[in-house]
């Protein structure tokens, strides 16, 4: 993967491999750019920022929406995925746009163009959506560590820790070894999910049915929502932007265009290999849990002893394998984008580990205090969705300024309204799900 410059490098000490890095990548790139490099070479140096981002979109707040949605309604929720992650694929682009086209990030493009007061406001409605996934994420893989090695979970938080503030300082050595930490865990969770398919077999016909034909009841709209919170996620609107905003910088309105068509390459193969296992850890799910009467799986670490006798001692290994590199991955990246939001949009900083420490806290309350991690995880996944209209609202008005994108990376008509469709069906599902909490019903809902 592609060496990223930027903020998000500026957050961890610096070392003179960053300085070479960038040097190297950005020959390559421009080699591309001026014709000399063409093919899978070409695409190569621009690779990078989405899979960062794309981290977050199979974070363990997955895991608990995902196996509880496959569990209670078989496959009948996998829509929801497909819809969340073609919206996930719009606002990564823009996001990504947003930093090609103006050299900031989102936070602080907010902070240039918006009123104080609401800078402020946006601001902490950033860190409660970022205190929120970091809580899935460490979660996620305290619970990783809990079911593999079988350490109680408040040491298995404890190693968490210990674990994520070794990949955080990786960076001292320069961004590469990073990004290759970070590329290898999402090998390892496709790699798992791959393996789960081929043991659990499901009906590729109701997959494919139930991934374009909606369905919906008053008391799924709970999973419907956190599994939108937890595929669109927040926090990484933020980061994309950071991810691209120096990484290749082009010297003419027609170059800053061709590097943004690189990165959308970057943004399909990336939000599509998340999408695809999210599809997996959903309708594994349905085939092995709902289709077999285990309806009432409603946690992880029941997911992972109901594994064991259904599909054998392997799969449940591949399950927890898969968990712990999606803890670990994802709760590394939050750590970053959280130090993005912070700077972006007042200007302030912390150091990294400082952060980490921070944001470790309210897990180990939960782990102390006994509550149950994997409801606590999808309670996370829908405050996120509430959170979630904010950073999509500012992009749009953002990038759909031409004094602020420049005439050659403006959004165009069709693609403000795609983005405004998506800001409105993420509401809705919200006000929806507040309805439906309170005893409304919805008319239709429950047909398949």
């Amino acid at each position: 993967m592609a060496t990223i410059d930027g903020p998000v490098a500026s957050a961890a000490p610096a070392a003179a491999a960053d300085a070479i890095e960038p040097t190297r990548m950005q020959g390559a790139a421009r080699a591309a750019l001026d014709g000399r490099q063409r093919g899978l070479r070409a695409i190569l140096p621009f690779l990078g920022p989405a899979f960062i981002a794309s981290v977050a979109y199979i974070d363990p707040g997955n895991f608990a929406t995902n196996i509880s949605g496959g569990a209670q309604f078989g496959y009948r929720l996998l829509w929801v995925i497909v819809l969340a992650n073609l919206m996930a694929m719009l606002l990564q682009a823009l996001s990504a746009k947003l930093g090609i086209a103006t050299g900031h990030s989102l936070p602080e493009l907010c902070r240039r163009h918006f009123p104080r007061p609401v800078v402020y406001a946006m601001w902490i409605v950033a860190e409660v959506g970022a205190m929120a996934t970091d809580l899935a994420e460490f979660l996620g893989a305290t619970i990783g560590f809990n079911i593999l090695l079988h350490i109680p979970l408040l040491p298995a938080a404890l190693l968490t820790g210990l674990c994520t503030f070794a990949i955080l300082a990786m960076q001292r050595f320069g961004f590469r070894p990073f990004e290759a930490v970070i590329g290898v865990l999402v090998g390892v969770i496709a790699a798992s999910y791959l393996v789960e398919t081929v043991l659990a077999r499901p009906d590729w016909g109701q997959v494919a049915y139930h991934s374009v034909v909606p369905w919906l009841s008053g008391d799924s709209m709970l999973l419907v929502v956190g599994i939108v919170g937890a595929t669109v996620m927040p926090h990484v609107i933020y980061l994309h932007s950071s991810l691209t905003q120096q990484r290749i910088v082009g010297r003419n309105p027609a170059e800053s265009r061709r590097i943004f068509h690189f990165e959308i390459v970057d943004v399909v193969c990336a939000m599509g290999l998340a999408g695809l296992i999210n599809l997996a850890m959903l309708f594994m799910a349905a085939k092995v849990f709902h289709d077999s009467g285990h309806q009432d799986v409603a946690t992880i670490q029941q997911a992972f002893q109901t594994l064991t006798p259904l599909l054998g001692g392997a799969s449940s290994v591949v399950f927890g394998v898969s968990l712990l590199a999606s803890g670990l991955s994802s709760s590394a990246v939050g750590t970053l984008a959280g130090q993005i939001i912070m700077q972006g949009f007042v200007d302030f900083s912390i150091p990294v580990w400082l952060r980490r420490f921070l944001t470790m806290l309210p897990a180990l309350i939960v782990v102390a205090v006994g509550l149950d991690p994997t409801h606590v995880l999808v309670v996370s996944q829908v405050v996120l969705s509430f959170v979630l209209p904010v950073p999509i609202v500012s992009l749009i008005l953002l990038t759909r300024r031409a004094d602020v994108m420049g005439q050659h990376l403006v959004n165009r008509g069709v693609t403000n309204t795609l983005a405004t469709a998506c800001a409105i069906v993420i509401v809705l599902l919200n006000v929806v799900l507040i309805y439906a909490t309170f005893g409304g019903s919805i008319p239709g809902a429950g047909a398949s």
